[in-house]
């Protein structure tokens, strides 16, 4: 019973990040402003910059709970329509860790009208260098196991990802495909010598997200849907978001909720009963540009019976913007501003 409660556990916890542990796991930092950390092809889609740090921690009174740190930076290059970006991230979860970086290119090509009009199709692509590590030196075994080495494993990987996004004034509609090569993680096969345990060497995610942002005077409402797929286990999860901002006289306020759900669940056992839960998260985010600066935090909560800890996971957003002018486009457009 136990041991079935910690798969059904793990599985519901890390639901996507855990079979895409290649690149950064997607969780809610993309609606502080930081969709270039999901999209490759929003970097450099402002006329300025954009700088964003985020750190998150789950189950602050659990050893090794997972955490992730990322940073990054897309401008545009000059008067050009093409922008450039670079994220650095470390992402750890118990025995396992992986640090990156990502370098991207990404070009916007604008489909007419005047140039008050926001009508842009572009794409990016960022080559990515990822070190993963596994730490089994603390396995113990008392019979020999090829599984475990008994020691710190470390290697290297390639990877490229692959984004498109449209602008319409206020509508937008993001698509990625991450993670596009096959990769063998040879990692998780060090010293095991034989052909039962399986080279998963296909870690391709699909993301599509699409929103519209309502009313340009002092009150706004961005109602947005992100949608996810891992390829090799077909595991599908949709975020439903709504955002509202308001315009104050140091800047702007905004807060908003988001609900994420597993299309697929894990079955469990009690004493007396069994049953089925899949993944739900329930995040509330709230944040404020002053000035240049942007400040946010969100924490989300796992709704359902089984759950690993009545804790939940926080995370906090920390930006600054450089090269902007007054608005570039006669709509409200958060993002592309």
């Amino acid at each position: 019973m136990k041991y079935r409660l910690l798969l059904l556990l793990a599985s519901l916890s890390f639901a996507f990040q855990s079979t895409a542990q290649e690149g950064i796991p997607v969780y809610f930092d993309y609606l502080s402003d930081n969709y270039y950390l999901v999209y490759p092809s929003m970097a450099g889609i402002s006329e300025g910059g954009k700088i964003r740090a985020t750190a998150r921690m789950q189950w602050f009174d659990v050893d090794d709970a997972p955490n992730l740190q990322t940073i990054n930076a897309n401008f545009r290059i000059g008067e050009s329509n093409s922008g450039v970006g670079v994220i650095i991230f470390n992402d750890a979860n118990g025995y396992h860790s992986q640090t990156g970086v990502k370098v991207t290119y990404a070009h916007h090509l604008k489909l007419g009208g005047d140039g008050r009009n926001l009508n842009q199709l572009s794409f990016g692509l960022s080559p990515t260098y990822l070190q993963s590590s596994l730490d089994e030196s603390e396995f113990r075994s008392d019979v020999l196991d090829d599984a475990i080495s008994g020691i710190k494993l470390s290697e290297g990987y390639f990877n490229v990802d692959l984004g498109f996004s449209y602008n319409l004034m206020e509508f937008y509609a993001h698509v990625a495909v991450t993670n596009l090569l096959g990769s063998e993680r040879s990692l998780y096969r060090y010293g095991k010598g034989n052909d039962q345990i399986p080279v998963i060497d296909n870690l391709r995610r699909y993301l599509f997200s699409v929103g519209y942002v309502f009313g340009k005077q002092e009150w706004q409402l961005e109602p947005s849907v992100l949608f996810q797929m891992s390829e090799f286990t077909k595991e599908k999860t949709i975020d439903l978001n709504a955002k509202v901002y308001k315009d104050v006289d140091f800047g702007r306020i905004w807060g908003g909720l988001s609900y994420r759900r597993s299309f697929e669940g894990g079955q469990f056992a009690t004493a007396d009963s069994f049953g089925e839960q899949r993944l739900q998260l329930i995040t509330p985010i709230v944040g404020a540009n002053v000035g240049n600066f942007m400040v946010s935090y969100n924490y989300s909560y796992q709704s359902g019976d089984i759950r690993f800890d009545s804790g939940g996971f926080h995370q906090i957003t920390l930006g600054y913007d450089f090269g902007q002018k007054e608005r570039r486009y006669d709509c409200y457009c958060p993002s592309a501003q």
